[in-house]
């Protein structure tokens, strides 16, 4: 028997006090929205909480570090993150100090979560922020935290209240510019101005290291097609994005064609096995940041929308991101040099046709 509209509201109503009653049973009195931005001065110790653990949405954070570095640059961050990468991908970070790593998928390794719980906790922050729009566990461990300012978005899928709250805007869909744009709303700044970019901070010796490598590799290249413009390709994505052979040859094959001007040079995947039949001299490395360094040293990247994308725009080399399946306003590269590829009803040819221009 359908419930009447008078009884879904209680039951909605009864719902929400129960969940207020159990966050305060959970973390004590809810903190007070604060009416005045958050302060430029006095905060020393932040905590970003961020509990995705996928490499794209890894490396997304870093736009998030660079603003906290320009906006308080005598404080000292800690990260609590799912990410198994974390240490590689923020380590370099002047004001990085320490990164509390959780179990990447969910709490069925409990030692480590009390682990980085327990080190969380030792310190008392300035500020706390849960940089995801829609995870509960983001604000959980906010919450955990001990901290004066707590900064998040608000919305249906976010429980626990935060000194200041910014509403989930519709205008600002990527990935790496949310965070920022979070931050920004809390401190009254404009939210329009320029984003960073993602950046994993290769320093002089990394990427001295990876021109050498790179050199090595294309040796192995024709003697005329040594002096062209390096270009990598990345054929390798999850799911529905994964695109075979007969989608990746007759791309290359045309771009080889429009710009006779480029060598090509395959990125192997973590598996070790080529995706494009050995065609191209090739490099291949499970160490995130030596494979950054090579990435760095290419002239251009091009890829399907996968994590080595993300990775190589933050590398800083020039990136062209294939979008065919998911929702390029989220997950496209930006910033200078980078670009998104509409390619959600082209054929490979025009692809290539779109790559050809842009590089």
């Amino acid at each position: 028997m359908a419930r009447s509209p008078h009884e879904a509201f209680d039951l909605d109503h009864l719902r929400r006090r129960v969940a207020r009653g159990l966050m305060r049973l959970l973390f004590g009195k809810p903190a007070e929205p604060s009416g005045e931005p958050l302060p430029r001065r006095g905060i020393h110790r932040i905590l970003v909480c961020h509990i995705s653990h996928t490499l794209g949405n890894a490396l997304l954070l870093t736009p998030l570090i660079r603003e906290l570095e320009a906006t308080y640059p005598g404080a000292q961050i800690d990260i609590v993150t799912r990410s198994q990468v974390g240490r590689e991908l923020y380590g370099h970070y002047d004001r990085v100090s320490e990164v509390f790593r959780m179990p990447a998928h969910g709490f069925g390794h409990p030692r480590q979560w009390l682990r980085a719980l327990r080190g969380m906790r030792k310190a008392h922050y300035d500020l706390a922020i849960d940089v995801d729009p829609q995870s509960q566990t983001g604000r959980l461990l906010l919450l955990k935290a001990r901290a004066t300012w707590t900064l998040g978005f608000s919305g249906p899928k976010k429980s626990g209240s935060v000194t200041h709250a910014v509403e989930v805007p519709e205008h600002v869909q990527n990935k790496g510019q949310r965070p920022v744009y979070l931050l920004r709303q809390a401190l009254g700044d404009r939210a329009e101005a320029d984003y960073p970019v993602p950046d994993i901070r290769l320093d002089e010796a990394e990427l001295a290291r990876g021109r050498r490598v790179l050199d090595r590799v294309l040796a192995t290249a024709p003697a005329d097609a040594r002096h062209r413009k390096t270009i990598g390709v990345f054929a390798n994505a999850t799911g529905p994005k994964l695109l075979g052979t007969g989608w990746w040859n007759p791309l290359l094959a045309t771009l080889e064609q429009l710009r006779p001007d480029c060598q090509l040079v395959e990125i192997v995947p973590m598996n070790g096995r080529s995706m494009l039949d050995s065609r191209y001299p090739s490099y291949f490395s499970t160490d995130l940041r030596q494979l950054g360094a090579v990435l760095a040293n290419l002239d251009g990247y091009l890829s399907l929308d996968c994590g080595i994308m993300h990775l190589a725009c933050a590398s800083r080399v020039p990136t062209l991101g294939i979008f065919t399946t998911t929702r390029a306003d989220e997950w496209g590269p930006y910033g200078p040099g980078n670009h998104v590829i509409h390619a959600y009803e082209l054929v490979p040819e025009a692809v290539a046709r779109e790559l050809a221009a842009r590089l």
